[in-house]
């Protein structure tokens, strides 16, 4: 039967707890604005920012679905703009202001797309519809903002004022999150009543 001894650093005594056996570090603090308050947190260097909003701070509502960027269940707004919280280290994510699905809402009163997810029956199991509402956040600035997509006509001079979300912009600009359920008619149907 073997003995679990604790790390030593190389002066002999007990290294710190996260440290690496040889006295690297494999943890660091990082503060993160998360849907708009500030969190102090030491981090593994491994660990990714779906991990450490689920884990460490209790916001489940972004989902572990394939843990490769495939699914778009860990969707989030990060800096305003939706990314993939299972492809990002927490390590690198030191000042940035973080939304989750949690952090939609306000005031007590639901987000446009979140009233329209529910209006429209947008969802089935519901295990996809946080991703899906933090990405749709995104689009509505993305389309806002003028930034085309694959099926924005490549004759509209870029950046010449918003793009409009028409079901094809709509469907193709939530095509990165899955849902097994089927329910896109729905999805789609929900984001267009937001931009009405």
């Amino acid at each position: 039967m073997s003995v679990a001894h604790p790390p030593h650093d190389p002066s002999g005594g007990p290294a710190a707890p996260g440290d690496h056996p040889d006295g690297v570090p494999t943890r660091s603090r990082v503060t993160l604005r998360v849907n708009g308050e500030p969190r102090d947190l030491t981090v593994d260097h491994r660990a990714t920012l779906l991990d450490v909003l689920r884990e460490d701070l209790g916001l489940t509502g972004a989902k572990k679905g394939c843990d490769h960027g495939q699914c778009g269940a860990c969707t989030v707004l990060v800096d305003g703009r939706r990314a993939n919280s299972c492809l990002l280290l927490a390590v690198a994510q030191d000042g940035v202001d973080v939304i989750t699905v949690e952090g939609l809402a306000a005031g007590g009163e639901l987000h446009p797309v979140q009233q329209a997810f529910l209006d429209r029956d947008a969802f089935q199991c519901g295990y996809c519809t946080p991703g899906q509402l933090c990405s749709a956040v995104g689009v509505f600035a993305e389309a806002a903002a003028g930034h085309p997509s694959h099926v924005t006509d490549p004759a509209r001079p870029s950046g010449q004022g918003p793009v409009e979300l028409t079901p094809a912009e709509i469907r193709e600009r939530l095509s990165g999150n899955l849902c097994r359920c089927g329910a896109y008619p729905n999805i789609v149907a929900a984001v267009e009543d937001v931009t009405r």
